[in-house]
């Protein structure tokens, strides 16, 4: 089957007329409107769950006590991710589809419920930024000390083709076997850019490189390099474990492959490989999340849930019609916040100030290369366990999907 047929024959000129204005559009590229058949129900809120789509490996570096062993099933967690992340969506669906813009305030909350070693893991997302869109978000499992943060947004250009560079970081944060000091990775995330445009099945290709960054002092780079014209495999990537202190060209640990796939670990020293996944045999953990009726009318699935069976329907009049009410009440919530000169207070996440981050963490992101750039994210965003607490209706317990909080 020729990739020409992805693009159904009744819209092939709606195709052609959105890749003519992506090609001449100066601005936000999120903000077109793409055809029909390439429109997705899922809104970015949602995307946060993949980080944790494997709870025992997102909890397996709390469990080892050798530091470098520890940095290498981070790394190897991560690596884990990148399928889900970028790739899950294009072969469930066919092709990489236009995610739902997220309304500032909208929510994202569930569980993967665990075995007695792994326990319960929660995640918590929030869209915190509207202009410029940003989602923060904490995933948590109280049982192993495990949590991770962090917030994206991403600025979608064109040349050729989509190119899409991720603004933010995460954080990584486990207490190590026999310790009571926390220990830190400082993730920063890949750009990419969208591969098959022009016939109507796009997926992701990841391009250049990233690092986690540890205050235990290891520092793991990932190089991608996708698909060339004559040879190669595409979503390939290759990747290096070191000690700061010894430099990236004295490693502990090597790691090929593709994210899409199956990588090898190999210890640098032996070329013993002595690790590695596949991504097809390591199915994903469902999410849990509360009933649509019970769930908070700031939560995805719920708010969305007209404009996704309409888009499932193919009725892009209702798709537009239910948009446009969400769209214009949240313009009319930011003309009230604006005449009574107040901000929308975000339930789980604060902004701070760069200079008010913790030391720890400026520290890794110089090592990281990473600048903070919080103009492009609406700031620099941190979760508040304090504010779950607080928050209504009381999301450490919504629908029985508890949040590891103390009541």
């Amino acid at each position: 089957m020729s990739p020409q047929s992805q693009v159904p024959a009744h819209s092939k000129g709606s195709w052609t007329s959105f890749l003519k204005s992506i090609a001449s559009f100066n601005g936000d590229l999120s903000s077109l409107t793409a055809p029909p058949f390439i429109l997705s129900t899922t809104s970015l809120t949602e995307y946060s769950a993949y980080w944790a789509e494997h709870p025992a490996l997102f909890v397996a570096p709390a469990k080892e006590t050798d530091p470098a062993k520890r940095a290498l099933l981070v790394l190897k967690w991560f690596l884990s991710t990148l399928h889900q992340q970028y790739c899950s969506r294009s072969e469930k669906l066919g092709s990489e589809k236009k995610p739902l813009n997220p309304f500032l305030g909208e929510l994202f909350i569930g569980k993967w419920d665990g075995d007695a070693e792994v326990g319960e893991t929660v995640l918590v997302s929030e869209q915190v930024s509207h202009h410029p869109p940003a989602t923060a978000y904490a995933i948590r499992n109280e049982k192993n000390g495990v949590e991770l943060q962090g917030y994206n947004a991403q600025k979608a250009s064109f040349s050729s083709t989509i190119l899409v560079k991720q603004i933010g970081h995460a954080l990584y944060t486990l207490t190590p076997p026999g310790s009571d000091e926390k220990e830190q990775y400082l993730i920063t995330l890949p750009s990419l850019h969208i591969e098959s445009l022009i016939y109507g099945s796009p997926f992701v290709e990841l391009e250049k490189s990233t690092k986690i960054v540890s205050s235990s002092g290891y520092v793991a780079k990932i190089d991608y390099s996708g698909k060339g014209w004559l040879s190669g495999k595409k979503n390939t990537f290759s990747a290096s474990l070191f000690k700061q202190s010894e430099g990236e060209k004295n490693p502990l640990y090597t790691v090929e492959g593709q994210w899409s796939d199956k990588f090898s670990i190999k210890d640098a020293r032996t070329k013993n490989v002595i690790d590695g996944w596949n991504s097809k045999e390591n199915p994903v953990t469902p999410l849990a999340l509360a009933p649509l009726e019970q769930q908070d009318l700031y939560e995805s699935r719920r708010a969305w849930s007209d404009v996704a069976a309409n888009i499932q329907k193919g009725d892009m009049d209702a798709v537009s019609g239910h948009k446009s009410r969400i769209e214009t009440a949240q313009r009319e919530q930011r003309r009230l916040e604006k005449e009574e000169g107040r901000e929308w207070v975000r339930r789980f996440f604060n902004r701070i100030d760069e200079s008010a981050d913790d030391p720890q963490i400026q520290r890794l992101a110089k090592l990281a290369d990473l600048p903070f750039e919080a103009d492009k994210t609406g700031g620099i965003w941190r979760f508040d366990a304090q504010k779950a607490l607080g928050a209504q209706p009381p999301y450490h317990k919504i629908g029985g999907v508890g949040l590891g909080l103390a009541e």
